[in-house]
């Protein structure tokens, strides 16, 4: 068993010091890495991700996160990255990493993720050339996407986690306005999740949405935007299931326990 705390849509700034440090302090003995599912910051200053190292350097777990839109405001995304990186934290753009945990080969891969839409909803790359580029966005960010996790089929890891700041399903907007699904994530983050290979998938953005969704290929989604959660992080336990075969390339803090069946979801622990 693996276990996976996870947080989104933190938007750290100066002034924040210390909100979180608290509960990610609790982190040992109550999960085995962290993953922060973008929106780490307020406008993606230099200043702000500084807030966000100070509260997860050290940690005794590894941290693993991807950017949001936020984090992209200021046009200051590398310099963001750079910050948390200095701080022990890896992230994610088109890429994955492997950790090793009690004998279990963990593989997470990540990306920001973009809009679009979803099935029978979604933009479509007709048109002007700046709806191309929009759409020609997504595709990018979700082929990054599945080339990660394809990746860490072929590394042999047993478990594969999707890390995404977008959704990739329309279950998880559960809540938010209609009209401004297309703008909340894309279907072809899924597509790529379905047709590489996924075990769990994490996301945020959406503030007013649900935590539960699935895929149209069954790989369950958990929507972690601190917002929905209501707390500094929730825990999944994961099961490594009989491998499969290596698929084919296809184009908040006060927390109180929430169990649920095969999926065990908690909350951070008091402290």
């Amino acid at each position: 068993m693996t276990r996976i705390a996870a947080v989104g849509d933190i938007h750290l700034a100066p002034g924040s010091e210390g909100l979180l440090r608290p509960a990610f302090d609790t982190l040992d003995g109550h999960a085995d890495l962290l993953l922060l599912a973008g929106d780490l910051t307020r406008h993606g200053t230099e200043e702000e991700a500084r807030v966000v190292a100070g509260e997860v350097a050290g940690l005794p777990v590894p941290v693993i996160a991807v950017l949001g839109n936020h984090d992209y405001q200021s046009d200051r995304q590398d310099r963001v990255a750079h910050v948390l990186t200095d701080a022990g934290v890896t992230v994610l753009e088109g890429t994955g990493v492997r950790l090793d945990i009690d004998g279990t080969s963990v593989g997470i891969a990540g990306t920001k993720g973009f809009c679009g839409g979803f099935a029978g909803r979604c933009a479509g790359d007709f048109g002007e050339p700046e709806m191309k580029a929009f759409i020609r966005t997504t595709r990018d960010s979700a082929d990054g996407l599945r080339r990660a996790l394809l990746g860490l089929a072929e590394d042999g890891c047993a478990l594969r986690i999707a890390l995404t700041h977008y959704s990739p399903v329309p279950d998880t907007l559960a809540g938010e306005p209609l009209e401004i699904h297309p703008f909340l994530g894309s279907y072809l983050l899924a597509e790529a999740m379905d047709g590489a290979g996924a075990d769990f998938a994490v996301h945020g953005h959406a503030h007013l949405g649900t935590e539960h969704g699935m895929t149209a290929g069954g790989i369950r989604v958990r929507n972690v935007a601190m917002p929905v959660i209501g707390r500094a992080f929730a825990v999944y336990d994961l099961h490594t299931a009989t491998p499969a075969p290596t698929p084919d390339p296809a184009p908040a803090p006060a927390p109180a326990p929430a169990p649920a069946p095969s999926l065990r979801h908690a909350a951070a622990p008091d402290g």
